[in-house]
């Protein structure tokens, strides 16, 4: 996958916006306003997605182009190498994980909002 397919996959989902909250460089996609989604414009074949912690680490065992989150918390994110050979059904499945994971942790007022869209 490349970032426009990232890019139009994540916009595609309920909730989600896309900010540069950290610098020029760091394209952030959110859903209501939690983090899902990390790349870089000047590194765009490498994104970062949150991940259980249990799972993150089955990952990077099985995975080469899995390596523990660039400049996140090691024990909940992933950075994934896209030039490595995975296929886009792989890496659609694990931003579809990390967006789960935001949208199952949100709190209740928050989560009631969140389904109130289309």
């Amino acid at each position: 996958m490349n970032i426009e397919l990232i890019r139009n996959y994540c916009m595609n989902k309920r909730g989600v916006t896309e900010s540069f909250p950290f610098d020029s460089d760091t394209l952030v996609f959110k859903v209501m306003g939690k983090m899902f989604l990390l790349t870089s414009l000047s590194e765009p074949e490498k994104i970062n997605v949150k991940c259980d912690p249990e799972t993150a680490i089955d990952l990077r065992e099985k995975y080469d182009a899995v390596q523990p989150g660039y400049h996140m918390n090691k024990k909940h994110w992933n950075t994934i190498d896209m030039a490595q050979g995975l296929t886009d059904v792989l890496i659609r499945k694990w931003i579809d994980d990390s967006y789960d994971l935001i949208v199952n942790d949100l709190p209740k007022k928050v989560k009631l909002e969140y389904e109130g869209l289309k």
